[in-house]
This record gives structure tokens, sequence and C-alpha cells, in this order.
């Protein structure tokens, strides 16, 4: 815990921000986005949240020298996923502009998208013998592992109509070709579905919709085959040989087509950069224009290379008027509800990221450090709660809050926003 104090000693040295609310050029930002941090106090953190909990100087800090308040990300029309959550944060207009994550993550591959194709995300899960869901990850398969699987199933099931693509671990695609083909399919969301039956989850037709009879009938003949044939792909046969989870089954969900989402140069005149692991990040972050900066060794887990990335953003910053900092490996660890892996995350993201970021950059800057959604330990699951905001950087006069969580934030003087507030509190004017 010293070590993680040192670390940002230098903080603390930072001269009194420059006090001018508005200034003649955009404001240079860097948002830390930390997926699923937020949650709940727990008893065996006596009453405290894991962020209350963790050794945080560098979040501290931010809501110490700035304001704080809090952000509803994930409104009740929508489904509770980070695509939603991350497009709420960037000042997107979901009613006009939600797509579906199959569709992002298809724009951070490059691949491109008929206006009559339907892109779905399909995940490499691992399903047990009495059919439950046992994780919805496939046992965080190895990348070598799943693109191996993504070219089995291509071999046996695909045709013209449809296509496996590859993405980041169990992140992988499926699209639909064809003006048959409907995104109108409610599909569960597969980490909200631990331990429960598959079968009662699968894909279905909402009561009273028509149209998508024909892409139900594709997307639950494609997971009853590839439930037959995946026991015996190589991969799998190697995984159970070394007694890990195979990736024994697809889950589809996340259907779009591909549509019109205004960039942020658009909306706010700036120049920006996005930095992750994931594609459906990545994905939006080309949708609005974002230079897309990939870091190698960044895996969207717990062993990413954080420090290329903290290097990547303090680069990026000297180019960009905004940059987006996101790492995936605290939803990750807390969707497996390990309150020990999600300590360590939040830790490491706080004294590998942003420290060494705001101590590099310096008192010009502003800072913003928020989760896109919660993930509480004692479900292991999104929930809408907002999630606490908290800001620093020139003209931002410090509302008294000490520390950062979700338990202070609250009490800060942004007060409660909500999705587009946040980039309209930090470039006013949407130019539209």
């Amino acid at each position: 815990m010293e070590s993680l104090v040192h670390t940002c000693s230098a903080l603390l040295e930072l001269p009194r921000l420059i006090k001018s609310e508005r200034m003649n050029k955009p404001r240079k930002t860097i948002v830390f986005l930390a997926d699923g941090m937020a949650d709940e106090p727990l008893a065996e953190l006596g009453g405290r949240t894991p962020l209350q909990a963790a050794n945080t100087p560098g979040m501290d800090f931010i809501a110490r020298r700035g304001k704080s308040g809090t952000l509803l990300t994930l409104p009740s029309k929508f489904p509770t996923s980070s695509d939603v959550a991350n497009m709420s944060v960037l000042g997107c207009d979901l009613e006009t502009e939600y797509c579906g994550r199959g569709v992002l993550e298809a724009a951070s591959q490059g691949i491109h998208l008929a206006k009559t194709d339907v892109a779905f995300r399909c995940n490499l899960v691992s399903i047990a013998d009495d059919g439950t869901l046992a994780d919805f990850s496939g046992g965080h398969i190895a990348q070598g592992d799943a693109v191996e699987i993504i070219e089995y199933l291509n071999e046996h099931l695909a045709n013209e109509r449809y296509r496996f693509y590859p993405g980041v671990s169990y992140r992988n695609l499926l699209i639909l070709s064809g003006s048959e083909f409907s995104p109108d399919v409610l599909c569960e969301k597969p980490d909200d579905n631990a331990g429960n039956v598959v079968a009662g989850h699968l894909p279905r037709i909402q009561d009273g919709m028509t149209g998508a009879e024909d892409t139900l009938s594709v997307l639950l003949e494609l997971t009853r085959r590839a439930m037959e044939i995946l026991p015996s792909a190589p991969a799998n046969l190697r995984a159970v040989a070394e007694g890990r989870l195979p990736a024994n089954g697809i889950w589809l969900w996340s259907p779009g087509r591909a549509g019109s989402i205004r960039t942020l140069a658009q909306r706010h005149g700036i120049t920006s950069a996005v930095i992750s692991a994931v594609d459906v990040i990545n994905g939006l972050g080309r949708c609005l224009g974002m230079d897309v900066i990939r870091v190698e060794g960044a895996t969207g887990y717990i062993d990413t290379n954080y420090e290329g990335k903290a290097r990547a953003a303090i680069e990026a910053a000297q180019t960009h008027d905004f940059v987006y900092v996101h790492v995936e490996a605290i939803d990750e660890v807390s969707h497996a509800r390990d309150l020990k892996l999600k300590m360590q995350a939040i830790e490491d993201y706080d004294s590998k990221i942003i420290c060494p970021v705001i101590r590099e950059c310096g008192d010009s800057f502003t800072y913003v450090i928020l989760p896109d959604h919660p993930v509480p330990i004692a479900l292991g699951k999104h929930t809408r709660t907002p999630v606490p905001v908290a800001i620093c950087g020139p003209g931002i006069e410090p509302d008294g809050l000490q520390e950062y969580s979700e338990i202070e934030a609250p009490k800060g003087a942004l007060g409660a926003l909500f999705g587009p507030d946040l980039m309209e509190y930090l470039y006013p004017g949407d130019n539209k």
C-alpha cells in the first residue's frame, strides 16, 4: 500500500488549477473510464464498497481538486450493456443513434456492413453438462484458441448468408447477409445469465412483432448446431485434457444494422482518440471519428499492458483535445464476482495509468474519472444505478469532497447528470 501512495506523491505538489470557467480553445481532456468499477457496500469490507476500500490516490486527487456528481448511463429503455453506457458517456443520442454492439465491433474490425446486413455479438461460452451457462467468456479463452474455434464454426456452419468473425478472446461476431434478416429479435445478455439453463434464455421475437421469423430460425439453428459440433473442436479437446473449461457453445445477442452516429468533431469541434483492448469500445470510437490507438499487450483482462496504455495516453494527449482511456479488466473480474481481483484491478488502474498520466501531463489538462456502469460483486452483472464521476481541471472550482467513491460523489457540486450532460459540461455548445 505504501508504494502506491509513493507512486502518486508527486500529484500533491501540482499547483492550483487556473480559475477560468471557459476557454477560447477546446478543453484538453483525458477521461479515465474504469469499466464496471462501481459497486455496493459489502459486509466483508466493513460496509465499504471496493472502490472505497481500495487505495486510489489518483482518483482521490481528481475528486479533491475538482467537482463530483453522478451520471446515469443506462436509461430504462435500453439494454444494460457497455455499448449503451459508453455511448451515454460520450454524448451520443441513444434514441436515434443506438445500433447494437455487433455493429460497433464490426466497425472496430473494419468489416463493411451492407444496408441489409445484421451484425450480432457472438460470445464463445462454456455450457455445463446440465445445460446451464457455466461461463459467458468460455473460460476466458485464449486468443489463438478463439480464432481456431471461429474458423471451425465457419468450416462447419457458414455459407453465403451468414459467417462468423473472430474478435478478442470470447468476443466475436456473426453477420447475417440478406434482405430477409432483421435486427428485431430479443436477445438476452450472457453475463446476466450465469448458472441459468441456456435453453430458457435463447433469442425470441417480441409478442406482436413480425418480420424476424427467418432471423430467429437461423439463430436457433446455429446455436443448436454449435452445441453439437464444438465439443469436438481440437481447441476444446485440448482444453478438457488440460482441465480447462471448453468453449462448447455460442451466445448470440445485441443485433443491429449500421446507422449514422455523429462524430465528436461534428458535435463539439474537437480532435479525439480512444485507447481500449476491446472491439466494442474501439468500434464506437471509430464511429465517433476518434483515432483508435492500439496498444500491444492490451488484453481486456487483469494481465493487460497498463504501462503501455498509460504511455499511449500521454502521447495522444499531446496531439488530441480529448483522450478516452478505457480499461476492461475491472468489469471482467466483477462479473466473476472475485472481490480480491476487483480490488487489485482498481488499484492497478490507479497506480499504473491514472497516476503516471496525471504526473506527466500536469495541471493544464482536465481529468475525468468514472465507470460506465456498476457491476456489484454481489450480483456479478450490470445495474442501472448512476455511476460516480469526478472532474478536475482549469476553471473547475473544488467542491470540498476529499475522495472519489459511490458514497461521496452524490454529495458533489456536479449533481445528478444524465447521458450527454457530461460531454456538454466539458465542451459546452453542441455543434448542430
